[in-house]
């Protein structure tokens, strides 16, 4: 990615293979952000973790999320890459354990609307 090249399923695997591994050798609640982009993904990070994962998609247009990455510093991705990102998403579906928030707010207003549906899922 950071040569301006997208990634597929091969080169994907792995590393959502170490992030299911990771999770299952980790204790207590864990925030892990990473690109689960297909609904395979998912699945294959849960599966590998043995573990009940809650997956927050971070919605946003093309234009948003271009903006942001336009503003970033020092990132590996370039924003040239976006396309090929959301040709490869798969937005969580309701049977999945998964939410959606939309990010076109203030970085403060996402973490509380994330908090709030974690908390909500408690009960």
């Amino acid at each position: 990615m950071s040569r301006g090249m997208a990634l597929d399923d091969e080169d994907r695997w792995p590393w959502l293979t170490l992030v299911g591994e990771t999770l299952a050798k980790s204790e207590g609640p864990q925030i892990v952000g990473c690109s689960a982009l297909k609904r395979a993904y998912r699945a294959h990070i849960t599966q590998t973790s043995g573990e009940t994962i809650t997956f927050v998609h971070l919605a946003g247009t093309p234009e948003v999320i271009k903006a942001r990455m336009n503003a970033r510093k020092g990132h590996f991705m370039p924003a040239g890459l976006l396309t090929s990102q959301f040709a490869a998403l798969e937005p969580p579906e309701a049977d999945e354990n998964a939410f959606s928030v939309d990010i076109d707010r203030p970085l403060g207003a996402i973490v509380e609307a994330i908090v709030t549906q974690l908390e909500g899922m408690k009960t």
